[in-house]
């Protein structure tokens, strides 16, 4: 019966992948402006109402602004669905990419701690959550000459995995899997010297509860830990959408004082949060962020 069962799950894996990577495919052979607000518009009207995603963002909206009314979450549901089609489709068009955000300016005092670091070969560690797309600020490094690394969260389906991944090494750097082996890597690249690039804002299982827009959420610390272990700066950096859509605000924040590893990361929460509040259609609530609501009243802090 397992085996069944796992056969079914291969198969719609296999389905899925066939029907995303035409999809995206399709869109790859449009002009790049009509490829990010098609692929945009597809997530808001149709992906995303269909996958279950707007429907976690209004529980997830709900659930942090209760007070909220119900068309401004509908509104910020619909923009958080749109801005995650239009990140989909912009870290496939790799070449366009890189073009765009080459010479955009970058902003922040971290860009003179990120190049005094490399000048003096500190390791950097680069966080940042899902908001806006990140990758657009990768990218915007790379074409000041950085090799980003990263360490990335292996999608479920295996077969879109793999193409994933060669979409986030096209960006010009390594990257790592989680887990023992890919960790192994990280590691060596970080005590090389390098930069790399970690995502802080998803849940991870026995992970200490940090506050996260005024509730609890299970926050990795491995960021701040790795920091610490190798004298690494820890950097936070944004890249936010602006109005057109199209182009982004880069940021590079000042590093993070060193403290414990939950202090760190607490400053990395409330540093994503402020950004949330003031623009909030443009971080995915689309994740499982808060896995477990009654943590606050449980007294379930880490």
């Amino acid at each position: 019966m397992s085996r069944d069962r796992s056969r079914a799950q291969i198969a719609v894996d296999y389905a899925t992948n066939l029907a995303l990577r035409g999809l995206i495919g399709l869109s790859l052979a449009l002009p790049y402006r009509m490829r990010v607000v098609g692929m945009g518009w597809l997530m808001r009207r149709v992906i995303g109402p269909m996958a279950g995603y707007r429907a976690r963002a209004l529980a997830n909206l709900a659930f942090i602004w209760p007070e909220m009314p119900e068309a401004e979450r509908r509104r910020i549901a619909d923009a958080a669905c749109d801005n995650a089609g239009r990140a989909l489709i912009e870290n496939y068009s790799t070449r366009d990419l890189m073009r765009r955000m080459e010479g955009v300016e970058i902003r922040g005092p971290g860009l003179a701690a990120l190049e005094a670091a490399r000048d003096t070969g500190r390791p950097v560690i680069l966080v940042s959550g899902h908001f806006g797309n990140y990758e657009a600020a990768r990218a915007a490094l790379v074409g000041r000459g950085y090799h980003i690394g990263g360490l990335y969260r292996p999608m479920r389906n295996g077969f879109f995995n793999e193409h994933y991944v060669r979409t986030m090494e096209a960006f010009g750097g390594p990257v790592f899997p989680q887990g023992t082996r890919g960790t192994a890597g990280f590691v060596r690249h970080l005590k090389a010297g390098g930069q790399l690039v970690l995502l802080f804002d998803q849940n991870v299982v026995a992970a200490p509860f940090l506050d996260f827009l005024g509730e609890p959420a299970a926050t990795a610390t491995s960021a701040a830990e790795l920091a610490l272990r190798y004298d690494a700066l820890l950097i936070p950096f944004f890249a936010t959408r602006k109005s057109d859509g199209i182009s982004f605000d880069i940021e590079l924040e000042a590093p993070v004082p060193c403290g414990s590893p939950k202090e760190m990361t607490q400053h990395l929460n409330d540093g994503l949060a402020a950004r949330v509040q003031r623009d909030p259609g443009q971080w995915f609530w689309i994740h499982r962020r808060w896995k477990h609501p009654n943590h606050r009243a449980a007294g379930n802090w880490g």
